[in-house]
């Protein structure tokens, strides 16, 4: 992390249109734990009126990559998993917080809890894997 409390994480964070285009934002990355949060708009309700899953899980997606690129090497996404515990509604603000369980040569394991206001809406563990560097 440098001295201004940057990571290569809010790099990573800067270029991502997917992310910002939803209104995700960056609270905090380092040290292999990021927070994200997202308010749910109209626009990402389901046919049931609540929040469709995919939108969820993009949010936790998000803060598990912001913490897996926390370290600094570029890393990627290998495969994720979510449990989704209460339905979230339009007006929501639902904020993911991301810690890193372990890292084991280039691939690491990380969770990530997704909460409305104190309450747990969903659970999700991501498994990453960084690219070799390019530069040797």
């Amino acid at each position: 992390m440098s001295g201004d409390g940057r990571t290569a994480a809010h790099d990573m964070f800067d270029a991502d249109v997917a992310s910002k285009g939803l209104g995700i934002e960056l609270v905090s990355a380092g040290d292999g734990a990021a927070v994200a949060r997202m308010r749910v708009t109209a626009a990402m309700l389901n046919g049931h009126a609540i929040g469709h899953g995919g939108f969820v899980f993009l949010l936790a997606d998000t803060a598990f990559a912001l913490a897996c690129n926390s370290h600094g090497p570029v890393t990627v996404a290998a495969g994720g998993e979510i449990t989704f515990l209460r339905p979230v509604r339009e007006g929501d603000l639902l904020e993911a917080h991301a810690t890193e369980r372990t890292r084991y040569g280039r691939s690491g394991i990380y969770d990530v809890t997704v909460r409305r206001g104190a309450e747990v809406v969903a659970e999700f563990r991501g498994r990453s894997r960084s690219l070799p560097d390019r530069t040797s």
